[in-house]
C-alpha cells in the first residue's frame, strides 16, 4: 500500500465524497500523506455537503474547525461562470449535482485538482481544466 500523496503534486480541493472515505484503511496513508504534503484544500460548498452529515453540533465544530483549517478554494463570480459554461458544454449529460459543478469549477480556477470518488467529476474534466484524482 502506497503512502505517496493523492494526485500529481498540485492541491487537491476534497470532494464530500472523499472527505467520508478518508479513514477507509485503503485509503487513510494516501490520504495523511496529502495532508502532510499541504496538499488537500476545503472549498465552502464541499464544506457545506461535509457539514451536512454531522451528527450533533460538538462534531459539527470540530469538522468545520478541521476544514477551516485547511487552504481554500472560494467560489467566486467567475467560478460561478465558468459552472455555468460546463452545463452548456456537456449538452446532454449535464445531470450533475451544482455542489459537484461549483466544486469543480473553484478549482479549476486556481489550477488545482478535485479529490473524489464521484464519476460525476470525471466528466466535468472533460470541460474544465482540473486534474480529476479518483481515490483508489
Amino acid at each position: 500500500m502506497s503512502n505517496a500523496p493523492f494526485g500529481p503534486g498540485v492541491p487537491l480541493v476534497m470532494d464530500a465524497s472523499a472527505w467520508h472515505r478518508q479513514s477507509r484503511p485503503a485509503v487513510l496513508g494516501r490520504w495523511e500523506a496529502t495532508v502532510e504534503a499541504d496538499l488537500l484544500v476545503s472549498c465552502p460548498v464541499a464544506a457545506l455537503e461535509i457539514l451536512t452529515a454531522t451528527r450533533d453540533e460538538a462534531e459539527f465544530a470540530t469538522i468545520e474547525g478541521a476544514l477551516a483549517a485547511l487552504p481554500q478554494a472560494p467560489v467566486t463570480a467567475s467560478a460561478c461562470r465558468a459552472a455555468l459554461g460546463a452545463s452548456r458544454d456537456l449538452g446532454a449529460r449535464r445531470r450533475i449535482p451544482a455542489a459537484d459543478y461549483l466544486i469543480a469549477a473553484a478549482a479549476a480556477e486556481r489550477g488545482f485538482g478535485v479529490l473524489h470518488a464521484d464519476r460525476h467529476f470525471e466528466l466535468l474534466a472533460t470541460v474544465l481544466e482540473f486534474e480529476s484524482v479518483r481515490l483508489s
